[in-house]
């Protein structure tokens, strides 16, 4: 247990952004600035950094290449759930949402530790299809072959191509009567969420099994502030946004812009808030 001691600076002038507490597991006397202090009360690694929702501006870390050296390490020091890094070129908002989210996953293994990133806001829109059809679901969609291509470029231009992590994930790729039927391993950098990182369990998506691959759980940021998953758009405006699963033979699944699990036709132009890992 961690407690803060008044007594150690009494008599004593003491910075106003300097805050004395005493590690019991050890009896050691530590002194923090309060912009550290999480830093230094939680376990340096993953699973205690994604249970702290911070909010704190972190893109100086990351261009000058700390952040690189924290995440390599798997401390993840400066790295909270909801901090954030405004990307170089397009300045757009990316927040942190999970930390190594997809480790140990893949036919390949991810073995390298990572953040989770999506957009805080939606980047544009697009169709899912040009037609109100589902066949190929996700991997034969136009918005995976084709429509989801400048959104790609815009996010590997603000985070240079070698921090975004390159990995298998698990994506769905056949349809029958308007179910998803298949999946494979693809290499991904920049994909579609699906239901469950978004709510944290299947809503409309046709064949839950296939739909969740390896996206098993919700991300930690939705968890912590639910107010995240709805969206905005570059107007201030509330906006629905697609997700990755297929619900019926002409609809895929998105979240709605007055905040609950929606489907649309595949034609339709809605909001594209994909998500990314960065080393």
């Amino acid at each position: 247990m961690i407690k803060k001691i008044t007594e150690l600076v009494k008599g004593q002038p003491l910075k106003q952004d300097v805050i004395p507490f005493v590690d019991s597991t050890n009896g050691e006397t530590k002194k923090a600035l309060v912009d550290d202090l999480l830093k230094s009360i939680i376990p340096n690694n993953a699973g205690a950094h994604n249970g702290i929702y911070r909010g704190k501006d972190i893109t100086n870390l990351f261009y000058d290449g700390t952040l690189s050296q924290q995440i390599a390490a798997g401390t993840f020091d400066d790295i909270f759930i909801g901090d954030y890094i405004i990307g170089k070129v397009s300045k757009r908002k990316y927040l942190v949402a999970d930390i190594n989210y997809r480790l140990h996953c893949g036919d390949t293994e991810c073995n390298t530790p990572h953040i989770l990133m999506i957009p805080e806001r939606i980047m544009g829109t697009t169709k899912m299809n040009d037609t109100n059809i589902t066949t190929g679901a996700y991997v034969g969609s136009k918005m995976y072959t084709e429509y989801l291509a400048p959104f790609k470029t815009v996010i590997q231009n603000d985070f240079e191509t070698n921090h975004v992590l390159s990995h298998k994930e698990l994506l769905t790729n056949a349809t029958t009567d308007g179910k998803s039927t298949a999946f494979a391993w693809y290499d991904s950098t920049i994909d579609l969420m699906n239901e469950c990182m978004v709510y944290g369990h299947n809503a409309f998506g046709s064949n839950h099994g296939y739909e969740t691959g390896i996206d098993k759980s919700q991300l930690s940021l939705f968890k912590l502030d639910k107010s995240k998953i709805v969206a905005l758009n570059d107007a201030g405006e509330r906006y629905w946004y697609w997700l990755r699963d297929v619900v019926s033979a002409s609809n895929f699944a998105n979240v709605s812009s007055v905040g609950h699990a929606d489907l649309s036709n595949a034609s339709i132009s809605t909001g594209v808030r994909p998500a990314f890992l960065i080393k």
